[in-house]
């Protein structure tokens, strides 16, 4: 298994943001597992699929295949633009506490932390808890609801507030702190400033 970071927090919390720039400034690769579920949900809302049809959804995700870099691409279609959209919004917390898509999604993830050689910033909301649960670092990003809702200032307080909800009450996979991950606030920091600390704390891990 190659070094993994594993960052977890709720919607607007930063975690796709620092992800990236943890992997640009450690020379790691990144996956943002979160454009995954995204990327299904544009796939089965193109199909005119309702996100509540657990069994033609999870058909959806089984079979497709998905790249999260440079862009997001699902069945060889580029969705990068599509998958922040109001609709994919509302539908996504559906389609990711579907237990059959969650199966698929962690399998693959899985599978790229093996393919690809050096160490790996993975980011998502079970990825300490689930997915990497032996991660070398574990980090649980959150901020204030304010700070989250005027990031995501395409949703809003109530949808970013819907979405907590039910991420963090989902049977499958539900959205929460690792016993041994830390937490780190990021009100009123700096992506500079957040990446700094994770690297502080890769660092500890290396010298303990």
């Amino acid at each position: 298994m190659r070094d993994i970071i594993a960052i977890d927090g709720p919607a607007g919390s930063g975690k796709s943001t620092v992800a990236r720039a943890l992997a640009q400034r450690l020379g790691w690769s990144v996956l943002d597992t979160g454009a995954m579920y995204r990327a299904v949900t544009v796939e089965s809302l193109r199909q005119h699929i309702d996100p509540h049809d657990s069994e033609a959804v999870a058909r959806v995700a089984q079979s497709a295949q998905i790249r999260t870099r440079p862009r997001v691409s699902i069945n060889g279609r580029d969705v990068d633009d599509e998958i922040r959209s109001e609709a994919v919004n509302v539908a996504v917390s559906v389609v990711a506490a579907n237990v059959a898509v969650r199966e698929a999604m962690v399998q693959r993830q899985r599978a790229l932390a093996e393919d690809e050689p050096g160490g790996l910033v993975v980011e998502g909301r079970d990825i300490s808890t689930v997915v990497f649960p032996h991660a070398r670092v574990k980090i649980y990003l959150t901020a204030s609801l304010d700070e989250r809702a005027r990031r995501r200032g395409d949703e809003g307080h109530e949808s970013v507030a819907r979405r907590d909800h039910v991420d963090s009450s989902r049977d499958a996979s539900p959205l929460r702190q690792a016993h041994d991950a830390i937490a780190l606030d990021t009100t009123g920091l700096s992506v500079d400033q957040v990446v700094e600390e994770i690297v502080q704390c890769l660092k500890n891990t290396t010298s303990n």
